[in-house]
């Protein structure tokens, strides 16, 4: 008899139903946002300061 696998929580210990509903919440005013004219902003800033850090 196989037994069954529990989900890793990555030591969070939320329950899975939980991270799946606050994901259905967070996700798509994420994406809203890096779809935004200022989430596009925000992230060529952050581009540029990660490429200037790896030139250190």
């Amino acid at each position: 008899m196989a037994r069954k696998k529990k989900p890793n929580d990555y030591g969070t210990g939320i329950p899975l139903h939980e991270v799946e509903a606050l994901t259905r919440v967070l996700l798509p005013e994420i994406q809203a946002f890096f779809e935004s004219e200022e989430g596009q902003r925000e992230f060529a800033e952050w581009k540029k300061r990660q490429e200037s850090m790896q030139q250190k």
